[in-house]
């Protein structure tokens, strides 16, 4: 089946549900949807159909069009992945099939290249965003704080309160090697959020959002807000990139 020119009509968006907040992204999501559906009237192209479930298995990844890696811990996270045998599935679905996926907090990290002040004997990962991130760079959970975030990409001078919570940042962005695909090269990281470093850490500002190709990292937790702006955007990408066929091995549901 040719994905170019194809409108999807119904679309399954997982949320990993092994640690965090499943079930926040989920309620969220669902009001996304709900707005997404309440503006479709003023556009040519009516808004798909979503469903959205929770994903414990390699049978309930091979239903999702798109998926959310949230936050918890990612050491946790990615051992009872690979007890249930989820790692390399996980990998496919970003990295070869190539399908929609954000990762917040503990997310961001397992879809990292790589990362800092792991525990002992490190952690695996999945990947997907060459860059380097570094763990729990606020301090331990009881420094959490929430803070105003200007993201441009909402296109709003509203700002997003951000909610950082043992948060990683992105350290560095790996540049793309000469032996890297066109493809590789041409999807570089973009920052899409930035946030002041610490007090006495330096100066200039932490990466705290990033984008590369089909995959999005956030250091903050959207899902512990009320505020639905990250949702319904991500929700848009997620249409664009099925509609467009980007994606190589994209199976949409019509």
């Amino acid at each position: 089946m040719t994905v170019d020119a194809v409108t999807p009509q119904q679309i399954t968006v997982g949320v990993l549900a092994l640690q965090g907040g499943v079930i926040e992204h989920i309620s969220l999501l669902q009001k996304a949807a709900t707005q997404l559906s309440s503006q479709s009237t003023e556009s040519p192209t009516p808004t798909p159909q979503f469903t959205f479930i929770q994903v414990r298995t390699t049978a309930q990844l091979s239903q999702c069009d798109a998926l959310i890696l949230p936050g918890g811990e990612s050491t946790t996270m990615a051992i009872v992945a690979r007890r249930l045998g989820l790692l390399d599935p996980l990998r496919e679905f970003v990295k070869v099939q190539r399908k929609p996926t954000w990762g917040t907090c503990a997310g961001l990290v397992m879809l990292a290249s790589a990362a800092s002040a792991t525990k002992q004997g490190g952690q695996e990962l999945i990947g997907g965003l060459d860059v380097k991130v570094l763990r729990n760079r606020y301090g331990t959970q009881i420094q959490s704080f929430v803070g105003d975030l200007r993201l441009p990409f909402l296109e709003e001078e509203k700002p997003f309160r951000g909610v950082f919570i043992r948060a990683p940042v992105v350290e560095e962005i790996i540049t793309s090697s000469s032996s890297a695909s066109e493809k590789q090269r041409a999807e570089q990281v973009e920052i899409l959020g930035t946030y002041p470093k610490p007090q006495g850490t330096g100066k200039g500002e932490d990466i705290v959002a990033v984008r590369q190709g089909n995959v999005f990292g956030t250091s903050f937790h959207p899902e512990l807000t009320d505020d639905v702006r990250i949702h319904v955007w991500w929700l848009k990408q997620v249409v664009e990139e099925l509609r467009s066929g980007r994606g190589e091995g994209v199976q949409l549901q019509s």
